[in-house]
């Protein structure tokens, strides 16, 4: 996963679940020119664009106030989307029997990147079930981690190879 820094999620998680959101995830690319601060929030009834500045505005104090980031970056609150980031073991279980897209520091199988269902978790250990195939995945050899829209599924869209 490309999630920030534990630092950065110390500080920053609090602020987004004492505001009332779930904070899905948070992203960091750093770069000396425009490094890159996204913030994935969430709640019951969904996220409107008033949500994302509220969090945006609270979020933007306290970085400035803390300073933890060397350099320019562009902070930016998000839905997650039909598409859907996956940041902690916690959220592949709570997203069994829905299809993922997972790719993969190195190749398992001969493949970097799997589009499949997950089917259950145990530990760390993603199973991942892909028409005949059952993949194994521990959760520290992804690098990246989404749900595949159902709209998708059903329009045929989206293939793992």
């Amino acid at each position: 996963m490309k999630q920030a820094p534990e630092h950065l999620l110390n500080l920053i998680e609090p602020i987004v679940t004492g505001l009332g959101y779930e904070c899905v995830g948070i992203e960091y690319n750093p770069h000396p020119q425009h490094g890159l601060l996204r913030i994935y929030i969430d709640k019951e009834n969904g996220i409107l664009v008033d949500d994302c500045s509220k969090v945006s505005h609270q979020v933007s104090g306290v970085l400035d106030v803390e300073d933890p980031i060397q350099g320019n970056y562009h902070l930016e609150v998000s839905s997650p989307g039909a598409n859907r980031p996956l940041f902690k073991v916690a959220q592949f279980e709570q997203f069994i029997g829905k299809t993922v897209t997972v790719s993969l520091f190195k190749a398992i199988n001969s493949r970097r990147k799997i589009t499949a269902l997950i089917q259950k978790v145990e530990g760390d250990i993603i199973f991942l079930a892909e028409a005949q195939q059952l993949f194994e995945i521990p959760f520290t050899a992804m690098s990246k981690a989404q749900l595949v829209p159902d709209y998708l599924l059903e329009k045929g869209g989206r293939s793992g190879k």
